[in-house]
């Protein structure tokens, strides 16, 4: 098996579980394959396995990978996206950050976790992602996000009207700071804070969730996956954002957005003894007041 490895940086108190990673793999005659902006951030601080193979882009991760090791929180593996993009090599997260919905595996389950990845002791769960078109070709070829799509204004602008509409009928005006149209796998992200549902993985739909609407009641709509939504703003100040998970452009205000499911999925891996409600509970602390005992 061919192991590649994504990180940003990070706080120095992580590297001793860095460390045992790579000392792990090659305890086990796994030639790890490194991420080049990651090897350089890391030089002087970790010892590398003298066979370690860089990548630097997409091209050359699907000609080295079988999987993805992310190292950090959930925003490092949405960063993994533009690496993996429609090869449907897998990626599995060891959770460096805080929360990790995504990135699930705790630091200190290391050696377990990469015996199951390397005896295969894993399932395949298989995540929809969004897409984006525009006239201006916003985000190039990297116009896609496994959490959400965001509409929003920006820091020093007022309230922003969005008109949205599914495929070319009327849904409504949302006067709102923003949108967020989140996948099922993000309806645990940005979309949960601001008052959406919760919804399982192969749910096949999208949510809809306004942005500190100025009606109250304007709420969350789950809609069809096989739907295409569009949207148009209204606003005071000449341009906006838009996000695709963790990246934001500036746009014209002119500029109309189209977002619909995309042709292709992620991969996420899950251990075997892994499953969606365990880390919902797990993460959301459901169960934690004792009464429920």
């Amino acid at each position: 098996m061919r192991i590649a490895i994504y990180g940003r940086d990070f706080n120095d108190t992580v590297l001793p579980y860095v460390q045992e990673i790579f000392n792990h793999l090659s305890e086990h005659n796994i030639q790890p394959v490194l991420y080049s902006r990651f090897k350089t951030s890391l030089h002087g601080k970790i010892k590398l396995p003298a066979n370690t193979v860089i990548f630097h882009n997409h091209k050359e991760l699907k000609e080295h990978a079988d999987v993805l090791l992310s190292l950090g929180g959930d925003g490092t593996l949405l960063d993994t996206l533009s690496l993996i993009r429609n090869s449907g090599i897998p990626v599995i997260g060891i959770n460096f950050g805080r929360l990790g919905f995504l990135a699930s595996i705790n630091k200190n389950e290391i050696k377990s976790a990469l015996n199951a990845l390397i005896n295969q002791e894993f399932t395949l769960d298989t995540r929809s992602l969004l897409t984006l078109e525009s006239d201006n070709n916003l985000f190039g070829e990297e116009n896609f996000a496994l959490n959400d799509i965001t509409i929003h204004r920006r820091d020093n602008s007022a309230m922003m009207i969005i008109h949205a509409s599914m495929n070319n009928e009327f849904i409504n005006s949302y006067w709102a700071d923003g949108l967020i149209i989140a996948t099922p796998t993000g309806s645990t992200a940005y979309s949960l804070s601001c008052g959406g549902p919760i919804i399982y993985p192969d749910s096949e739909n999208f949510v809809v969730t306004p942005i500190a609407p100025h009606n109250l009641n304007v709420r969350p709509v789950v809609v069809p996956d096989d739907n295409e939504l569009s949207f148009e703003v209204e606003a005071r100040e000449s341009k906006f954002l838009v996000s695709c998970d963790s990246r934001t452009v500036t746009v014209e205000r002119s500029v109309k957005i189209t977002i619909k499911k995309a042709d292709f999925c992620i991969n996420l891996i899950r251990l075997n003894n892994e499953t969606y409600l365990n880390t919902l509970r797990n993460k959301l602390l459901w169960g934690i007041d004792t009464r429920n005992y």
